[in-house]
C-alpha cells in the first residue's frame, strides 16, 4: 500500500521545464519520483554520477550561464559535422 509522502520545495521554473518534459515522455511527477527512488534503493545510492567539476567545467557552465563564448549551429548535423573539424 502506498502511504508515504513526499514534499519538496523546488524552483517554479525547474518544476514546470520538468514536468513538461515527463509530460513529454508519458509520465507522472509523482510517477518519476518513484522511478527515482527505486532505483536509489536497487543501486544503493544516486542512479548517475554525481562530481565536482573541474576548473574548465565549472568555467564554461559559468560562461553558458551569462551567455559567454557561445557557438550557434543552423542544426543538429552541423553541429555533430562540427565535432569533426
Amino acid at each position: 500500500m502506498k502511504t508515504a509522502v513526499v514534499h519538496s520545495r523546488i524552483n517554479p521554473e525547474i518544476k514546470e521545464r520538468a514536468e513538461d518534459i515527463l509530460l513529454r515522455l508519458g509520465l507522472s511527477p509523482t510517477e518519476a519520483i518513484r522511478i527515482f527512488y527505486t532505483q536509489i534503493t536497487l543501486r544503493n545510492g544516486l542512479p548517475f554520477e554525481v562530481e565536482i567539476p573541474n576548473a574548465t567545467t565549472s568555467a564554461a557552465l559559468e560562461d553558458s550561464r551569462k551567455g559567454k563564448n557561445l557557438t550557434k549551429r543552423a542544426s543538429v548535423e552541423e553541429l555533430f559535422n562540427s565535432w569533426d573539424e
